[in-house]
């Protein structure tokens, strides 16, 4: 059987996305890894290219900007490298979602035992979301606790929304959980660059006078807007080591200063004691 993954970044050094970390975890996983790189302003492509891997297809696209409702554009890109998947199954990661190695075992028998049958139209994997510096996660209801990232290939599936998951001919996907845990770093970035990248993003989604309201003019991102944090006690991928020793800022989590909505703090509240989130967005059905 043949593994493929897939991916798009674009201004990836820019916004410092740990692009070539996402790209190295997928190497050993798969036969190939299609990456459609938007036409940047910096070096992205050059750095992928150096890579030097024969697994990588690169895929030079161009983003329409014109594109600024519900982050369609990002669902396009991610549609771009899929069609060009030659394998059975495809992995998907993000540009700022990576891989532990401790996992390529369990990611791989999971898709062995998937593709054996078929009523499984994708894998679900639980994540930790990063935030402010690599020793806290994101640990209230405002974080998706899981989202498809393995997908069977030949299915029609396509990318759905802001490319946050897939379905096929608008219906969700039928999955199996996997014990293998995407590690997503897009809000660990030095305050400044963080800033700017949510200037950026947000432009996918709302006009102009919509970021001047909501995003403001500070020169840095306000981290204590993250709410719960849980400090993380696990190891993180190899291919970060050196990205993590280069952290050059301070950031301070205070447990008592979280805030929020009470009835937030009350969903929290009964999702600790029950592991029941109300309410929870699920694009997937599980089997």
């Amino acid at each position: 059987m043949r593994i493929s993954g897939f991916s798009f970044v674009r201004n990836g050094v820019i916004y410092d996305y740990p692009f070539l970390e996402s790209l190295r975890s997928l190497l050993p996983l798969c036969d190939e890894v299609i990456v459609a790189v938007g036409r940047s302003d910096d070096d992205t492509l050059d750095r992928i290219r150096n890579i030097g891997s024969p697994a990588i297809r690169i895929i030079e696209t161009v983003w329409d900007d014109s594109l600024r409702t519900g982050g369609v554009v990002l669902a396009r890109q991610t549609d771009i490298a899929l069609d060009a998947v030659r394998g059975d199954w495809a992995i998907y990661l993000q540009a700022d979602e990576v891989l532990h190695e401790k996992d390529y075992a369990v990611i791989r028998s999971a898709i062995d035992n998937a593709a054996s049958d078929p009523r499984v139209e994708g894998l679900l994997f639980p994540y930790f979301h990063f935030y402010g510096s690599y020793d806290y996660v994101g640990s209230s209801r405002r974080w998706y606790r899981n989202e498809v990232r393995a997908v069977r290939v030949g299915t029609g599936v396509r990318s759905w929304g802001d490319a946050q998951g897939f379905r096929i001919h608008g219906r969700k996907l039928k999955v199996l959980p996997v014990q293998a845990h995407i590690y997503h770093y897009g809000w660990v970035r030095p305050p400044r660059i963080q800033q700017k990248k949510q200037r950026s993003f947000h432009r996918l989604w709302h006009p102009d006078q919509w970021i001047q309201n909501h995003v403001g003019d500070s020169e840095e991102f306000d981290y204590r807007s993250g709410g719960r944090l849980q400090r993380f006690s696990g190891s993180h991928p190899s291919v970060m080591r050196e990205r993590i020793s280069r952290q050059d800022w301070r950031f301070a989590y205070d447990p008592q200063a979280t805030g929020g909505p009470l009835k937030d703090r009350v969903l929290d509240w009964l999702e600790d004691k029950t592991g029941w989130r109300p309410g929870e967005y699920r694009n997937y059905e599980l089997l």
